[in-house]
């Protein structure tokens, strides 16, 4: 939740620790200028009071020639404690890019050192542009920069990036005790331009938050990394002042204490922020009777400070229902895709429930609805043809299945994995050739993990020897040098509903060259459910003797039909 920062005392620090060794060599047996080496390597990583300097495994981080796509090159994790504040130093390089995100990013996250374990959750990425995305608190009119058209030309892009190549970075990410982190990035270029960003977001007070940089057609050479004591040491402290419970189970079989299952609390505190907490700090109140059957209350109670001091509790309830054993299911609506398309990746396709009813039959013939959330679904089986996917239920005493009709439709290409794991910017359709005066037009369907509006195709538009004109989202974004401050977007999305749509969509894109060095993208799309809407890209700057097309995603995979 966004909310300003209240007053915070700066405090002076002063950078104590040991100067670095020169180096040099000596006249002596090879041991000893080895050992020599070890002290100095020892005194520049020691906790040397205010300064705890950081060991760096990864010194070149992101491919030299500038080859990293994004979300794949990736520099050390950084933790970094309460009340800290870590400087990251190093020289940033994006070999004359035209993009302005071939630069540094930033990515903040919880204290979870692993992008791919359970649990991680990030706050935000940052990005050197000024630009970025996060979690609820992120908040982009926080960024704030003092980048120069030092040309005059009215553009301050241009300069940006011919500062930003070569340039000194040095990033300050101070996790302070308020339960902020403030984060500063000053650039001094080649050319001795000095450019400063600056963005600031709510995190956990107490728990560790981790820091890295990210790659994208860019890498870095890593200098330093240190901590320094938080500059704002200030800490006021609030009160909790209500707690929600998501996820609790609607019911029970009789015979499974478990009254709170996957079930997370948030805490909302008195200055607005709010946090998930942890299940241990939570207290139940009323425990329900789990023997006997019928709806059952469970009252919710937390009693911590922001800070994790003892205060006034403040609770909440929910409702459950004990109901006897599941005898058996049945699919008593269909979900809303039955027809499933694929073609290399046969590790197995996620089944999307969505739309799908399943109705038990209790061991009294009473029935009721359950939540898909309480069923073990599997993998579908990348086999052409006709199946019948299992789908179970686990209960407190037995296990009863059911079987959903599905129908699998081999097509002609995929562009990444099954699993959604495909990160921006590492897999891409084949290049089409569109000759001026023609279009390409090609159809798909697409799977995606709908966690973001970004997380279906997207259209590159370049030359045959890679250079390009621009590339242009589904969702209504594009850039590049024939497309910003040129092209018009036009669509007829409803945004409430189109990332809870891409999923299972089919869609068609035309790629018109117009033959007057002008091109044009557009996207017909028909969910699954049959509603259907597009998204047109009009006058994009190129040069109609010379135009390719290719398709490129981010967690999701597209099957191409024709």
């Amino acid at each position: 939740m966004r909310y300003a920062l209240f007053a915070a005392v700066l405090a002076a620090f002063v950078l104590v620790g040991c100067e670095k060794l020169d180096i040099y060599s000596i006249d002596a047996p090879d041991d000893l200028q080895s050992r020599i080496d070890s002290i100095a390597d020892a005194k520049a990583n020691m906790d040397t009071g205010d300064t705890t300097y950081i060991d760096i495994a990864t010194a070149i981080v992101g491919a030299e020639d500038y080859s990293s796509g994004w979300w794949t090159a990736f520099s050390d994790y950084f933790t970094i404690p309460s009340n800290k504040l870590l400087v990251l130093e190093f020289v940033n390089h994006n070999g004359g890019s035209q993009n302005n995100w071939n630069n540094w990013n930033l990515g903040v996250a919880n204290e979870v050192a692993d992008r791919d374990a359970d649990g991680y959750e990030e706050y935000f990425v940052l990005r050197s542009d000024a630009y970025g995305w996060g979690n609820g608190d992120f908040d982009l009119s926080m960024v704030s920069h003092n980048y120069p058209d030092t040309d005059g030309d009215g553009d301050i892009w241009n300069d940006f990036r011919a500062t930003m190549d070569g340039a000194y970075v040095t990033i300050e990410i101070d996790h302070s005790a308020t339960g902020n982190v403030f984060v500063t990035a000053t650039a001094v270029g080649t050319n001795g331009t000095e450019l400063v960003m600056t963005y600031q977001q709510p995190v956990s007070a107490t728990n560790d938050i981790t820091a890295f940089l990210i790659c994208d057609a860019s890498f870095f050479e890593m200098k330093e990394a240190y901590l320094l004591p938080s500059k704002v040491t200030v800490v006021e402290d609030v009160n909790p002042v209500s707690i929600a419970v998501e996820g609790a189970p609607a019911f029970v079989e009789i015979g499974n204490d478990d009254f709170w299952g996957d079930a997370v609390a948030a805490v909302t505190y008195a200055d607005g922020s709010s946090e998930q907490v942890d299940t241990a700090d939570i207290s139940f109140n009323v425990i329900p009777d789990m023997t006997t059957l019928g709806e059952k209350t469970v009252i919710v109670s937390y009693n911590k400070t922001k800070q994790g001091e003892l205060s006034a509790p403040v609770t909440t309830f929910y409702t459950l229902e004990v109901t006897n054993s599941v005898a058996s299911i049945e699919i008593t609506t269909l979900p809303v895709i039955t027809t499933y398309y694929f073609y290399n990746d046969t590790s197995g396709i996620i089944f999307d429930p969505t739309g799908m009813v399943v109705t038990a039959t209790y061991s009294d013939g009473t029935t009721g609805i359950l939540a898909n959330e309480t069923l073990e679904i599997g993998k579908i089986q990348a086999v052409e043809g006709a199946q019948d996917f299992v789908i179970s239920y686990v209960g407190a005493t037995s296990t009863v299945t059911t079987t959903c009709p599905l129908t699998l439709v081999k097509g002609i290409d995929q562009v990444g994995a099954n699993d959604f794991s495909t990160a921006w910017w590492t897999e891409f359709s084949d290049d089409y050739t569109v000759a001026s005066g023609s279009s390409k037009t090609l159809t798909m369907y697409c799977y995606s993990n709908e966690a973001n509006n970004w997380h279906s195709p997207s259209t590159i538009l370049r030359k045959a020897d890679g250079t390009e004109y621009g590339v242009v989202r589904m969702d209504n974004f594009g850039w590049g040098s024939g497309y910003e401050g040129i092209a018009t977007a036009t669509n007829d999305w409803n945004w409430d509903v189109f990332t809870a749509n891409i999923n299972g969509s089919k869609i068609i894109i035309t790629v018109t060259n117009n033959g007057d060095d002008t091109a044009d993208i557009r996207y017909d799309i028909t969910y699954a459910t049959g509603e259907t809407h597009f998204q047109l890209y009009e006058g994009i700057a190129v040069e109609s003797a010379d135009l390719n097309t290719a398709l490129v995603l981010e967690r999701a995979y597209l099957v191409i039909v024709e």
